[in-house]
């Protein structure tokens, strides 16, 4: 287990052109005790610490107990789906967002963390980036650093334009807006580049990062090795709709990847050693943010006052769909009671009990809300590379990986008999069903241009608020920061 230092540049400027400069929150800062910006680019060995403070980065609080890195991202991903319910207010924490009212005002400081966030990560990816050629050291070494923080800065680029960012449009020239692409780590102001442009950088520097990575053997979940690259491809290349890569680069990254079997898969959301996780953080424990984790805030049995009075669940109608033989279905509890957690797991009897609770998620404890948090896991890639498959006619070769993941989950699964868009839905069904929680409906919705439909299932009127939201709705696009155009003469805004 790796011990990840916090090492998070700061770059000597007067005005920030992107974010506010009249507040600290919006800079980089160096810890006392760490090495100067310009020490950090002198050798590979000090690029490694810069590249270990990203992955650290990823698992830190950005302010507020709400905002502690890439975690708190996706549940505002998830709550602005339908598949996540939010059974009541408790502390409050989660519920604008629930509520579709905090990406939708600039002025909103959730609305503000994603944006200053991802960029953060950006420019010291681009510290080795632009760095690593001139520093000291060897040049296999030089290559890993480069690949890794090519794929941080494509990932990030690639988050962002779809949340702030026009749909990409398969079918169209995507000269819509999309968001500032950051290639240095000045603060100067940066216009926004077309949703093409912003997809066109992801791929160039996807590409980049797996020639530089290849023949790398897969690392530990919190490196971003070849898999993730070629995982990361896949990804984008679904959105686009460039379906032969998207599957092509699906089943590269996931070969050499096990699925967890039945027995193991109940309570494998916890620790990303169970063969499955291809990137992820993991918390240790003189690193942990108690009320900040992701484990605070979706695990089922820290006790903390979110989860006591607000445990998340699943949208009842879909848990009707998963059939009671897949291992699915019992991430999920109907009654509530959860009498069926693994050995040594206990839920406080000051924990409320709401139907269809989710079990999928378990921290190391009450006291304890550290657990591992998934960004990419194999069997995403048997899903993109199914989908993919479905959507160029192939409905063999996509019933066929579908299979491989669907007869591991349920035993009583059989290899699909439909074709079109019916194995199309079934594929996404299937989606829904394994990745809950972990941060893709909010992007899945927007990708296949549908609307927001939270009817007729569990979400309280009184919390959820908002249930139907029309797709090609203004509000699926986030609105550009107040505080960024202010300070960025050249941003404009979505429209509202």
């Amino acid at each position: 287990m790796k011990n990840y230092k916090i090492v998070i540049l700061i770059f000597a400027v007067t005005t920030s052109m992107l974010f506010n400069s009249c507040s600290d929150d919006f800079l980089d800062r160096f810890p006392t005790d760490q090495i100067s910006a310009e020490d950090a680019v002198a050798t590979t060995g000090n690029l490694r610490l810069v590249l270990n403070g990203i992955h650290r980065s990823l698992y830190i609080r950005y302010g507020a107990q709400g905002r502690t890195g890439i975690g708190s991202l996706m549940i505002q991903n998830e709550v602005l789906g339908e598949d996540f319910v939010m059974n009541a207010r408790a502390n409050g924490w989660f519920i604008n967002a629930y509520q579709w009212n905090d990406h939708t005002n600039a002025l909103d400081a959730d609305d503000l963390f994603p944006y200053r966030t991802y960029y953060r990560i950006a420019r010291n990816a681009n510290t080795i980036i632009n760095g690593v050629a001139v520093a000291d050291g060897p040049d296999d070494e030089k290559n890993e650093l480069r690949g890794q923080a090519l794929i941080y800065r494509a990932w990030v680029h690639f988050q962002l334009v779809q949340l702030y960012g026009m749909r990409y449009d398969a079918a169209g020239n995507n000269t819509q807006l999309g968001v500032p692409i950051v290639l240095t780590t000045d603060f100067e102001p940066i216009a926004r580049s077309t949703v093409e442009e912003v997809y066109q950088r992801i791929n160039d520097d996807l590409d980049e990062a797996i020639v530089l990575l290849d023949g790398s053997g897969q690392g530990d979940v919190p490196d971003l090795d070849l898999s993730v690259a070629q995982g990361l491809k896949a990804r984008v290349s679904l959105v686009q709709g460039n379906w032969a890569v998207a599957a092509q680069f699906a089943a590269l990254a996931r070969s050499g990847y096990t699925l967890a079997d039945f027995d193991t898969y109940f309570n494998s959301f916890s620790d990303s050693g169970n063969g499955e996780w291809m990137w992820g953080s993991r918390v240790q424990e003189d690193q942990s943010d108690r009320f900040g984790n992701f484990g605070a805030w979706v695990s089922r049995n820290f006790s903390s006052s979110n989860i006591r009075g607000n445990p998340k669940s699943i949208n009842s109608l879909l848990h009707a769909t998963i059939p009671v033989t897949d291992v699915r279905s019992q991430l999920f509890d109907p009654t509530g009671d959860h009498l069926n957690l693994p050995p040594g797991v206990e839920i406080s009897s000051r924990h409320q009990r709401f139907p269809y609770t989710n079990q999928k998620f378990i921290a190391a404890g009450t006291g304890d809300s550290r657990m591992d948090t998934p960004y990419m896991r194999a069997p995403e890639m048997y899903l993109i590379e199914a989908e993919a498959r479905a959507r160029m006619n192939d409905d063999a070769g996509a019933a066929a990986v579908l299979f491989e993941l669907g007869s591991v989950r349920d035993p009583a699964y059989v290899l699909s008999v439909n074709t079109g868009q019916a194995l199309i839905d079934e594929i996404l069904l299937q989606r829904r069903w394994e990745l809950w929680g972990e941060g893709f409906r909010f992007y899945d919705l927007k990708r296949l241009n549908l609307p927001l439909n939270r009817n007729g299932a569990n979400h309280p009127a009184n919390v959820a608020v908002i249930f139907d939201v029309p797709a090609g709705d203004p509000r699926w696009q986030w609105l550009i920061p107040q505080s960024a155009l202010d300070a960025n003469p050249l941003l404009e805004q979505n429209p509202l």
